[in-house]
């Protein structure tokens, strides 16, 4: 294989799937491993001895490499780190902090640490700590998002130029096409995360999974800025907030608005009115909930049917 993304994390296909809160569990990151990609278990939502569950039996599903999305605002972020080195989980991709805090500690313990950012100035940082490779995600991306809206096509080309450590595109992609213009822009890989949560192999509520599939464009929005921009379907509970704001909430009015675990009621129990469903804008292209395998098919199938250079990277 002569793609670098591929190369770092000895997988098959340049195509990492994202550690969403709710959505990747054991099962979505196995089965996206066993398809040639790199599954991610999404820590940000599970308590220390969940995440050991999930990466022990993540462990028997496959023997391919995965890894662990970890949030750095994880408020015990320290057991997380704890669990992590334990069971010798290669890869660890961090995000909404500081890349210095961890990354040494974690590559000292022979782990891959990729750091996700959404501007320049922070893919700059990034490699500064020592990460291996960076997510450049553009706000097209579902979920917390960065506060100045570069959208992928413009942040990739941007950050390209800036570092010279590997570069994975996220953001509003899930499609072979998508795949294809990112790394035309100059990314190594992929990050896809609304496509992946809409598989049946996603720890997500059937419900939110088909509000997913239903989804047409503009029916998701960046909001909440005062306390962290996400992006969010456009349900009563969305609906709830637009409204404080036209009262002319304050960041406290918000903050008692928004409440806790709103993202669990959405995503997880399948809670449509009173839920926060975070999803990206690409969820407008998801017209059907598939298999991984299936949606492994189609965008490894749609990349080989196109004549560009980096097509090798996905030969079998």
């Amino acid at each position: 294989m002569t793609n670098k993304i591929s190369n770092l994390f000895k997988i098959k296909y340049p195509i990492i799937q994202g550690g969403m809160i709710w959505c990747s569990g054991w099962k979505l990151a196995s089965a996206v491993s066993n398809q040639g990609g790199l599954g991610l278990i999404g820590a940000g939502s599970m308590y220390p001895d969940v995440l050991k569950e999930h990466i022990l039996k993540a462990q028997k599903a496959t023997d391919k490499p995965f890894g662990v999305n970890l949030p750095m605002l994880y408020p015990d972020i320290e057991s997380h780190i704890e669990t992590i080195i334990s069971h010798k989980v290669p890869v660890v991709f961090t995000s909404a902090g500081n890349p210095k805090t961890w990354t040494e500690i974690l590559k000292n313990e022979g782990i891959m640490v990729v750091h996700v950012v959404s501007s320049v100035k922070f893919a700059q940082k990034a490699q500064e700590a020592g990460v291996d490779a960076v997510v450049a995600e553009g706000f097209e991306a579902g979920g917390h998002n960065g506060r100045d809206e570069t959208t992928t096509f413009c942040l990739i080309p941007d950050v390209r130029r800036q570092i010279d450590i590997p570069l994975i595109a996220a953001g509003g992609i899930g499609t072979a096409n998508q795949i294809a213009a990112a790394m035309i822009l100059g990314a190594d890989g992929v990050q896809i995360g609304s496509r992946f949560a809409a598989t049946k192999e996603s720890s997500a509520h059937d419900l939110f999974k088909n509000e997913i599939v239903k989804a047409k464009e503009g029916d998701t929005l960046l909001t909440l800025k005062e306390l962290a921009p996400v992006r969010l379907l456009k349900n009563p509970f969305f609906q709830e907030v637009q409204a404080a704001y036209q009262n002319c909430a304050t960041k406290e009015d918000l903050i008692e608005l928004l409440g806790r675990a709103r993202a669990k009621r959405g995503m997880f129990e399948g809670d449509l009115v009173e839920g926060e469903l975070e999803i990206g804008q690409v969820s407008a292209l998801i017209d059907e909930v598939k298999s991984v395998k299936e949606v492994m098919e189609e965008l490894v199938g749609g990349i080989n049917q196109m004549n560009f250079h980096f097509k090798d990277s996905f030969q079998a």
